[in-house]
């Protein structure tokens, strides 16, 4: 009698570029999804915890994405983005046929849907895929992703998709779209940061416990996503960077840029946007964002938690 044995399945392949905190997450979620993961970032310590979870250190971005059928893009704006896909070892040139670039930077629509065009007319994909959750939900699978492009960059990216997030948008057939979103979510988002770290300020300087604050105001109306999630920071005079200021300093870089393209006046986004400048500018660029209510302790001699 001829025994057969069972051929053992391939895990689909797939490259995650850039290994910070959120694109380690995401890379830790499609592992547990039954990926083989490559990856890559320039900066080698952000790579060596992959190794640690069986992942694969790749030397550069295209090592990455050979043979990948999905590469996932983490990095933080459109130069880098080009870079990575069409620059010296770029991974443009190695994705096989038919493959997907899912884009998850930070930029805006115009850069978008020149770098899709192009991808695209090498006869790979290219989804329009910004990120919104933090790198808590990047580590769950459980992100918000603002995702458009063709039905099959859709198709092809939707296995790697499902494993890496907890809601996906699907926003339009064309790239650029997803980005639109994601700058209409970076304009409330650091305006509310700015605004969370103006009331901390000001419930400082009135003498007020901050912590009841907190307490008080996370259980009211003048709550928002961005005072509950980073008040705590303040509290406990932790400004490691889960999102930097300097990200809000870009971001809303280009929803100024934007808005005067159109014209449409933002005057709180401009606003906004010159505290994270200042901010950047007294030595916390790469402190996390709620550093902006340390300018603020500054401005007014007002002590804050650490300080």
């Amino acid at each position: 009698m001829t025994i057969k044995r069972k051929t053992k399945t391939a895990r689909p392949r797939i490259a995650v570029i850039g290994l910070g905190s959120m694109g380690f997450g995401m890379a830790s979620a499609l592992m547990r999804a039954g990926f083989d993961v490559a990856g890559f970032d320039v900066i080698a310590e952000n790579a060596a915890p992959l190794a640690g979870i069986g992942g694969e250190v790749a030397a550069s971005a295209a090592e990455a994405a050979r043979g990948a059928g999905a590469v996932v893009s983490v990095v933080v704006n459109a130069a880098q983005t080009e870079a990575i896909l069409f620059g010296a070892d770029g991974c443009a040139g190695v994705m096989p046929p038919g493959a997907v670039f899912i884009s998850c930077a930070t930029m805006a629509p115009d850069a978008v849907r020149g770098l899709a065009a192009k991808l695209e007319g090498s006869g790979r994909h290219y989804l329009d895929a910004p990120i919104s959750g933090g790198a808590a939900r990047a580590a769950e699978g459980r992100l918000t992703i603002l995702a458009s492009g063709s039905k099959t960059a859709f198709d092809a990216a939707r296995p790697a998709l499902k494993a890496m997030a907890g809601t996906l948008h699907e926003l339009g057939d064309e790239a650029g779209i997803g980005a639109g979103f994601k700058m209409v979510n970076q304009l409330l988002a650091g305006v509310h940061i700015a605004a969370a770290c103006e009331a901390v300020a000001f419930a400082a300087s009135m003498g007020l416990d901050l912590r009841r604050v907190y307490e008080v105001i996370t259980g009211s109306a003048g709550n928002s996503w961005m005072f509950e999630n980073r008040v705590p920071h303040i509290l406990d005079a932790d400004y490691a960077p889960r999102s930097a200021v300097n990200i809000f300093t870009k971001d809303l870089g280009i929803v100024l840029d934007m808005a005067r393209a159109t014209p449409l006046p933002v005057p709180m986004a401009g606003s906004a946007l010159q505290l994270f400048l200042m901010t950047a500018s007294a030595g916390m660029a790469r402190e996390d964002d709620a550093a902006v209510a340390k300018l603020f302790a500054r401005i007014a001699d007002i002590s804050l938690p650490g300080r």
